[in-house]
């Protein structure tokens, strides 16, 4: 195994499962398994597209990383450090290097405080700026995004979308973390300012070092910010890969048919588009064998019994399917 010396982020079987409660005295009847034995690792500095469409879990998994919700199983090992074994103290120290970018750049932010306060908010509740030092932190970092500094003393509703995440994004930075989970970040803007955003991130890791988990459903987005892409369906990821690679030779049936969907602005250029028929399997009641089997145009017997792993497919870049058919499709 490579040694994890080199990863900033190294998750490990990680399982998130919510009880479901019935009767007058709340008795536990099944669980939904929102995460169901997810792996990956991110080096320092890159970027990790998380993508599948919704409902297969993605917040679930970063919010989960972050300790927002509770584990039901799994590692989390994050600059050397067991996320999932640290004290209520010891994770507030942490949290400075761990942040999150959220998807609704409306209801994210207070109404009722100004751009000061909401950037200035963690730097005071971490005692690491107050006063004149806290303004003038709050001011650099609205520079840094693209704002202006008279900016701090509007209010949220005085913003557009794509400055109310601009917004979101100094309050992301204000400790200097390490590590960033955003959240369906752009999927809320409109396509022209989604460039605008897409283009300051990666601005910024170039600047800071960053290193991104970033969560999305639009793989036309997820090309052009992600060094490496997990494809997520029903909890599971079923490929990983790098994002040249993925885009250029997807493997997994899942994968070919989000990559037929998305748009060409080629008018010439004619996709046969890949319609999988029947409906997502419900995430407290998941299919035997392999997750994808009741939607797959080629699955057959063995898939609806064995579990296939994430194995190797073909030599030199890393590329990991969860199929049985992949290499004969």
């Amino acid at each position: 195994m490579e040694s994890t010396k080199k990863y900033l982020v190294d998750v490990e079987d990680l399982k998130t499962h919510f009880p479901i409660k019935r009767g007058l005295f709340g008795r536990v009847v099944g669980h939904v398994k929102a995460v169901d034995g997810v792996s990956f690792r991110i080096q320092p500095g890159k970027t990790l597209g998380l993508v599948g469409e919704s409902g297969c879990g993605k917040t679930t998994v970063g919010r989960t990383i972050l300790r927002l919700i509770e584990a039901t199983g799994g590692k989390v090992n994050f600059g050397g450090h067991d996320v999932f074994g640290l004290g209520s103290k010891e994770l507030r120290q942490l949290r400075c290097d761990m942040q999150l970018i959220f998807q609704d750049p409306y209801s994210s932010l207070n109404p009722r405080m100004t751009v000061a306060n909401i950037v200035g908010e963690s730097l005071t509740a971490h005692k690491i700026a107050s006063g004149r030092k806290r303004r003038r932190k709050v001011d650099e970092l609205l520079e840094r995004v693209g704002l202006s500094p008279y900016h701090s003393s509007r209010y949220p509703h005085e913003f557009s979308g794509g400055q109310r995440q601009r917004i979101g994004i100094a309050r992301a930075l204000a400790l200097s973390p390490k590590f960033i989970v955003c959240d369906e970040a752009v999927s809320a803007l409109d396509v022209s300012i989604q460039s605008q955003i897409i283009n300051l991130m990666q601005d910024l890791q170039d600047e800071m070092g960053l290193t991104y988990l970033f969560i999305a459903h639009d793989l036309a987005v997820v090309e052009h910010i992600s060094d490496y892409v997990a494809v997520m369906y029903l909890g599971k990821i079923v490929e990983y890969t790098s994002s040249k690679e993925l885009y250029s030779n997807p493997m997994h049936p899942y994968t070919r048919a989000l990559m037929s969907a998305i748009p060409k602005p080629d008018p010439r250029r004619r996709q046969k588009r890949i319609v999988l028929g029947g409906e997502v399997p419900s995430p407290s009641n998941p299919p035997g064998g392999c997750p994808f089997h009741p939607r797959c145009p080629f699955s057959e017997q063995r898939c609806t019994i064995e579990k296939q792993k994430l194995n190797q497919q073909g030599d030199g870049v890393e590329h990991i399917v969860a199929c049985w058919k992949c290499g004969s499709i």
